[in-house]
């Protein structure tokens, strides 16, 4: 299954993300920011992708969450091309039933089996660059 972004310029480092269903998203890494940089795009996607495999595992076990919000931190490598050494995800939750036990099960089994940002993250992936 195959899945497009096409990317068009916009002047200075800003750039305009179109997805093949019509959403938009916007990558800033300008001076005067608008949106966000493509590392914060990266954790961004990470969090989302987590969190929707958690709340939905939350709700199957019938413990829906009442709140919950996913705070995501990464640290960069000093030299080029300053990938992410390590990134933290903190999955916070509140709701009748909600434990921490419960939460970090489902947290766990989305990051090391469905979500597929962070599946990508940990594995070798072929990028075929090409100049056309």
């Amino acid at each position: 299954m195959k899945k497009t972004l096409n990317v068009t310029w916009l002047g200075e480092q800003r750039y305009l993300g179109v997805s093949e269903s019509g959403h938009q998203l916007l990558i800033d890494n300008s001076p005067t920011k608008i949106g966000v940089s493509p590392m914060e795009a990266l954790l961004g996607a990470l969090a989302t992708c987590t969190a929707y495999d958690v709340v939905e595992i939350m709700k199957k076990r019938r413990t829906p969450l009442a709140s919950y919000r996913i705070e995501v931190e990464g640290e960069r490598a000093e030299t080029d091309p300053k990938r992410y050494t390590t990134i933290t995800v903190r999955h916070i939750a509140s709701g009748e039933g909600i434990t921490e036990d419960a939460l970090s099960k489902a947290a766990h089994l989305s990051h090391e089996k469905y979500c597929s940002v962070a599946a990508s993250l940990n594995s070798e992936i072929t990028v075929d660059t090409r100049v056309e």
